[in-house]
């Protein structure tokens, strides 16, 4: 422990964010970062408790508290307070590949289940974090760590999203020798096009990539597996062959009129578009045109909810409203609820907050879903039929009494997604499960029936956080490995 009573002696102090108003005038990260000074005051908060819940990924009552990756929190934490920071690092990459990433976008489990929220407010783990890499890199100390001897097995991952990335990342060190297809232009998956820049700076992953190229592995871009590329090949070519492609099959929306109504997008191919032009060459004129001035809005509350928020206020939306189908939550947790069992809280994140700035009020609409479309005459959609929903016997029913009218010129569907697109498990021949995801054995949860292939990632386990995806393709590799090798040592 660096210093007794530190979390009695400091007070949370989260690194500081661009006021609302100025950061909406660009897509550039808004987190700025703490002195190192104040840095070495948060880590020395942490408590070196006995048990460490901020590193268990223990589940109570239904949900996962603490880190999926197990993180050695309070040891990176200690060599922080001691300005140790190569150490620091080192505990760090054991368990985590890619702290640049989860510093960034991941909800901080780990905060969640931090002894200090038990009666106060949790150590900054997560800025903690993103301090060690980015001090890593500023300084050098992050170089290239090139595997001293070969196995002589090739193995080929299909998809460099979170979980593909991991995977390969643990397999190059272990080794073998790795090549990475993606159908992209860009690697990252939804790291690159489906997460805003002002979360995540996509110069974050060609830093990366770079870094993994120097190390051995190979990136073949525009290259999609199962229609450009012969599955078959690649089955003979490689000793195995690891499908992480994620879960992008979007939900649809169950709502009169939308079929072929102008004017109605899925979220992820929204955002998806709009990171694509700020990568190549700025924001086109016809997607501006199509929200600059409009009113729109967003149909689901989480992440990528809040995503498309913040990315039509930067567009110039004329209005946001965003629909939630579940109740909203209370501002703080319930008393039958202890630490570290959290449920659900209310929280304004970044979208919201820009909303509020700049319209006024908070955008979300809760128990509320859209119950018809209207289109014009040329079939572009003018305006939504909102109704009020509750759950009753485990099912959704409308209000009754309760539609009201929405002027909408543009309407984002982000409920979440359904399963894997289905094209690469036929091409592996490769049956997908109940929850449309790729199945897997029982006894072996990463390999497929297939002899030598196997899945990671949401692909695997269905939509998820980034930071499950990294702990998915991290097992996997192991699981990789055994195969490969008869043993694993990972």
């Amino acid at each position: 422990m660096g210093k007794i009573g530190g979390f009695l002696e400091y007070e949370r102090k989260e690194n500081p964010e661009v006021a609302p108003l100025d950061r909406i005038k660009g897509f550039e990260e808004f987190h700025t970062f703490n002195e190192e000074k104040e840095r070495r005051c948060q880590a020395a908060r942490c408590m070196d408790c006995g048990v460490p819940f901020c590193q268990s990924a223990m589940s109570l009552s239904g949900m996962v508290v603490g880190c999926p990756l197990h993180n050695l929190i309070p040891e990176w934490n200690d060599a922080v307070y001691y300005g140790r920071y190569d150490h620091a690092l080192e505990r760090l990459l054991k368990t985590n590949p890619f702290p640049e990433f989860t510093g960034r976008v991941c909800p901080a489990l780990c905060e969640k289940a931090c002894i200090n929220g038990c009666d106060g407010l949790p150590v900054t783990v997560h800025d903690n974090e993103l301090f060690i890499i980015e001090t890593a890199y500023k300084e050098g100390t992050m170089k290239p760590r090139v595997p001293g001897h070969r196995s002589g097995k090739k193995v080929t991952v299909i998809g460099s999203g979170p979980s593909g990335l991991a995977a390969a990342d643990t397999l190059n060190h272990r080794g073998h020798q790795v090549t990475v297809f993606e159908r992209a232009d860009h690697i990252g998956g939804l790291l690159m096009y489906g997460i805003p820049n002002m979360k995540l700076d996509k110069k974050v992953i060609d830093r990366r990539q770079q870094l993994m190229e120097e190390e051995g592995v190979i990136f073949k871009t525009n290259s999609d597996v199962g229609r450009d590329v012969d599955a078959s090949v690649l089955r003979e070519e490689f000793d195995a062959v690891v499908m992480c492609c994620g879960a992008k099959q979007a939900r649809a929306l169950d709502a009169k009129g939308i079929e072929d109504v102008k004017g109605v997008r899925f979220a992820v191919d929204f955002l998806s578009e709009v990171t694509g032009q700020l990568v190549k060459d700025g924001i086109r004129k016809k997607l501006s045109d199509s929200v600059k001035g409009k009113h729109v809005v967003v149909v689901g509350g989480g992440d990528t909810g809040n995503d498309c928020i913040g990315t039509v206020i930067r567009l110039g939306a004329k209005s946001v409203t965003a629909l939630e189908m579940m109740p909203k939550p209370p501002v703080e947790r319930a008393a039958n609820n202890p630490w570290p069992e959290w449920p659900k809280t209310l929280r304004t994140d970044y979208g919201h907050q820009e909303s509020i700035a700049v319209y006024g009020e908070d955008p979300r609409v809760f128990e509320t879903t859209v119950k018809e479309v209207v289109s014009d005459k040329n079939g572009k959609i003018k305006k939504i039929k909102t109704v009020q929903v509750k759950f009753a016997d485990g099912k959704l029913k409308h209000v009754k009494g309760s539609e009201k009218e929405l002027p909408c010129d543009l309407l984002l569907i982000a409920a979440g997604f359904i399963g894997a697109e289905d094209y690469l498990p036929k091409a592996m021949a490769t049956p997908l499960g109940a929850r449309h995801t790729v199945a897997t054995s029982e006894e072996h949860p990463y390999q497929t029936e297939v002899e030598g292939v196997f899945a990671a990632g949401d692909m695997r386990r269905g939509q998820s956080l980034v930071v499950w995806a990294i702990a998915e393709g991290k097992a996997c590799a192991a699981a990789v490995d055994e195969y490969l090798m008869g043993y694993t040592s990972l």
